[in-house]
């Protein structure tokens, strides 16, 4: 089938490259140049393991196009539009300007009974609002959230574990989530659930999701916060409650919590568009959520402070990541990346270093020092932070070989991904995230 992805960020590149993957005709548009320039080369833009096999696959057999021509959408039976849904900059709102310019710019070149599929995070509302401006352009609209992880966004589109497709009522809509089905056709055989509704549903699931995923963190952090009042340990209280069938234990590791370009503006979209429909009590303890998911950003520079015994001014603090989270060069509201700024900005001496994210994060915070070594940037360290859980850091480094390089012992564990026993076995003072 030939198809179209409109935005090719992290959402549309992944997506384009993977429709491609399994067999379809794919141009991806943009109205990035240089970012067009990169995909056509086939030349990935950030880090997302596997995307940069496929992309190059894609482009080299020639199914697989990228280009700032909107034009180039025409013929295409289904038309994808996966742009940024960012954080109003005045207010927690969604801001819905690149959307709305993206299917202006679209219904312009579609034909007469052609697919339009939204797949960027929207509030629930939008799809409805959308489908009139579609369905005058003689096309359907149908909303098919994706549920993307990062570091594991190609595996999660060329094998989902579900498929919501959002369609209007009637026999326009069983056709058009028919077309979908042959669009997803690798996992529709396979059993993938493929499940068929409205517009609102759709649009919600997505949403709720991701509010569900920062509450379960978040539980667990304020979890950590009473387990560090009392003396209690949280990554042991976690696994009790993950033995629990109805809890599990994914999503609760206690640290410093979620980051990245999605969970914080989604949960903080959702709230401003409950609050628009008069339900803002419905949602109110996601205001919560976000605040202790703030809040123990803080509390690992608070054990830093403390384990200098309140003064950080002049020590040299090694930073153990700079990406949200591993697999990625996301720095996006990375905690990792505001636990670095602020103890720079206590007066420490912080150098930082990560696998992938370096060039992003220097672009956002060039006051920092970066470091690609991670054993030159543990060279004469006073403290180490770990707060990106990269294998480099949780499972390659050995407390005895951080000790032959730094100058002090001190370990500040983030992401509660070390063994606190065979640290402390190597001289060092080890302070974890809750954990007694």
């Amino acid at each position: 089938m030939r198809v179209s992805v409109i935005g090719c960020g992290y959402l549309g590149a992944v997506h384009a490259a993977a429709m491609a993957s399994i067999g379809h005709d794919v141009v991806g548009v943009d109205v990035d140049a240089a970012k067009i320039e990169a995909l056509s080369r086939g030349d990935a833009p950030f880090y997302e393991p596997g995307l940069q096999q496929i992309l190059t696959d894609g482009v080299a057999a020639g199914n697989l196009r990228f280009t700032t021509d909107m034009a180039a959408v025409r013929g295409s039976a289904v038309h994808f539009v996966g742009v940024g849904t960012p954080q109003q900059r005045e207010g927690s709102a969604a801001d819905l300007t690149y959307v709305n310019a993206a299917f202006a710019q679209l219904l312009e070149h579609v034909s007469p009974g052609d697919i339009v599929a939204g797949k960027s995070t929207v509030p629930v509302g939008t799809a409805a609002g959308l489908a009139e401006r579609v369905h005058g352009a003689g096309a359907v609209l149908v909303w098919n959230p994706e549920f993307l992880r990062e570091g594991w966004a190609v595996q999660d589109t060329v094998d989902p574990d579900r498929l919501v497709v959002g369609v209007p009522a009637g026999s326009e809509g069983e056709r058009a989530a028919q077309v979908l089905r042959e669009v997803y056709y690798p996992s529709v055989d396979k059993g993938t659930p493929f499940i068929v509704t409205d517009y609102a549903t759709a649009e919600l699931v997505k949403v709720s999701a991701n509010a569900f995923l920062a509450t379960k963190i978040s539980f667990i952090n304020a979890m950590a916060e009473i387990a560090e009042a009392t003396g209690a340990d949280v990554t042991t209280l976690a696994e009790a409650l993950g033995h629990d069938d109805r809890i599990g234990r994914r999503f609760l590791g206690a640290g410093i919590g979620f980051g990245g370009g999605c969970l914080p503006k989604d949960i903080r979209a959702f709230a401003a568009r409950a609050e628009e429909l008069g339900k803002s009590q419905s949602v109110a303890f996601l205001r919560e959520v976000d605040a202790i998911n703030l809040r123990r950003r803080a509390r690992a520079i608070e054990l830093v402070v403390e384990a200098f015994d309140g003064e950080v001014y002049g020590k040299r603090i090694a930073v153990l990541g700079a990406a949200f989270k591993p697999h990625s060069d996301d720095v996006r509201d990375s905690p990792a990346l505001d636990v670095a700024v602020q103890l720079k900005g206590l007066g420490a001496e912080v150098v930082v270093t990560d696998p992938q994210a370096i060039p992003n994060a220097r672009r956002l915070h060039p006051q920092l020092t970066y470091e690609a070594s991670r054993d030159e940037t543990l060279r004469g360290a006073d403290a180490v932070v770990l707060v990106t859980e990269w294998d480099e850091y949780r499972r390659q480094l050995s407390p005895e070989h951080a000790a032959s390089l730094t100058a002090g012992r001190i370990v500040v564990d983030g992401r509660n991904c070390l063994d606190p026993a065979a640290w402390k076995a190597a001289g060092w003072t080890y302070r974890g995230m809750g954990r007694s």
